[in-house]
């Protein structure tokens, strides 16, 4: 979205929002919050934010919601607000990964939209679960991938999709963190304590938490469908019981190939998410830390660089970007990009009209599925030793 189109949703209010998790000491909260009202689109009203009720209010204290919209759980705040008058319009679920699936069930058979952060759930039988409810009740619902939000990605994307690169050959797809080296867990460090333990993240460690988001992103870019996949998870950290390090072979529908490499114990990356794609007749590349630019070339031609509003980049790249070229645009951006997305999809029901069609790209509860599919899949695989899993059995 340019600056002018960067105006109020055409309710002629904004959305209500609510929040489930997010309170005092989470990380992700506050990007999503952050997200949320950089377009202007959303009003957070309501939030339950901690299982524990003291810090929920305290929470809500620090984040102006009114007393009688902080909740001290979610179902009292999905049964609460589906009640009111002036209820919210949509929830962002920003909690553990194992509270996912109920909070998102509640909030669904309340009525309400559900913007919910990744991986959709700890298992696949949830996931197909939360795939049948919203299906039913045909209410929004979007999955945080926040990637897919990049201009940069968005534009290969479209470029793929248009036959730039001819028929998809090869896909590579990493992404490297190294802030879990260490057994940082055991200091207390919130956000390691519960991505570590099964409990709370599901069966995957590193491809559960980063892993799914170069799967994802390479899907999205592609829109290739993943066969069948080999995996060897590894677990570097002694007493760890996740996995901390991750390697993918995989085998697309239509004959592509494909390699996936996720670390959190690579010394001297911090988010190095990249992705390379390879056609019959052109090639692109892609890095998260570097995300206003995508290398493209043709075979046998000199290499291009495409810019994020500037040369190269089309509209799709366009509605996607707020500031002029060489100002840095990423992160933030990106999970505001999904908001924004999903608030013209509301917006568009609400006015009983048709939504831009160049808002309905954002990562849905389908894709959710198909993440949490090919996490127990690579976790099947590894402990088998690298058996080659067949993915369409699970979806």
């Amino acid at each position: 979205m340019t600056i002018e189109e960067s105006t109020i949703a055409k309710t002629g209010r904004r959305l209500r929002l609510g929040m489930v998790g997010g309170g005092q000491g989470a990380f992700i909260g506050a990007v999503h919050r952050l997200a949320a009202r950089m377009d202007d689109k959303y009003e957070l009203v309501a939030g339950a934010l901690s299982s524990d009720r003291q810090r929920a209010m305290a929470s809500a204290v620090e984040l102006r919601i009114a007393a009688d919209r902080a909740y001290g759980s979610f179902a009292e705040m999905a049964v609460a607000e589906a009640a009111r008058e002036d209820g919210i319009d949509v929830v962002s679920i920003v909690t553990p990964n194992h509270v996912h699936f109920d909070v998102a069930k509640a909030f669904l058979a309340a009525g309400i939209h559900v913007i919910c952060d990744k991986p959709l759930t700890t298992t696949s039988a949830q996931a197909h679960e939360l795939v049948r409810l919203v299906s039913d009740s045909g209410l929004v619902f979007a999955l945080t991938h926040n990637y897919t939000g990049y201009p940069m990605v968005r534009q290969a994307r479209e470029m793929v999709r248009s036959g730039e690169l001819g028929r998809i050959r090869v896909v590579q797809v990493e992404y490297a963190q190294d802030w879990l080296s260490t057994k940082l867990e055991d200091s207390g460090q919130k956000q390691a304590e519960w991505r570590t333990d099964p409990a709370r993240s599901g069966a995957g460690g590193c491809i559960g938490d980063i892993g799914t988001h170069a799967y994802n992103l390479a899907g999205f870019i592609t829109g290739l469908e993943l066969d069948s996949l080999s995996a060897d998870l590894s677990t570097f950290v002694e007493g760890r019981p996740l996995d901390d390090n991750v390697h993918i072979m995989m085998r697309y529908a239509g004959g592509a190939r494909g390699m996936l490499w996720s670390s959190q114990v690579a010394p001297g990356n911090e988010n190095g998410l990249r992705i390379r794609v390879y056609g019959e007749k052109a090639g692109l590349s892609w890095a998260q830390e570097d995300p206003n630019y995508l290398h493209f070339t043709k075979l046998g031609e000199p290499p291009q660089l495409i810019t994020r509003g500037g040369s190269g980049s089309g509209p799709v790249a366009g509605q996607a970007t707020r500031v002029p070229p060489g100002h840095p645009e990423g992160y933030l951006e990106g999970f505001a990009n999904i908001y924004s997305d999903v608030a013209e999809v509301i917006s568009a029901r609400l006015e009983n009209r048709s939504p831009d069609p160049l808002a309905t790209t954002y990562p849905s509860v389908e894709d959710g599925a198909r993440g949490v599919v090919f996490i127990e899949a690579a976790v099947r695989s590894s402990g088998a030793d690298g058996q080659w899993v067949d993915l369409k059995a699970g979806l």
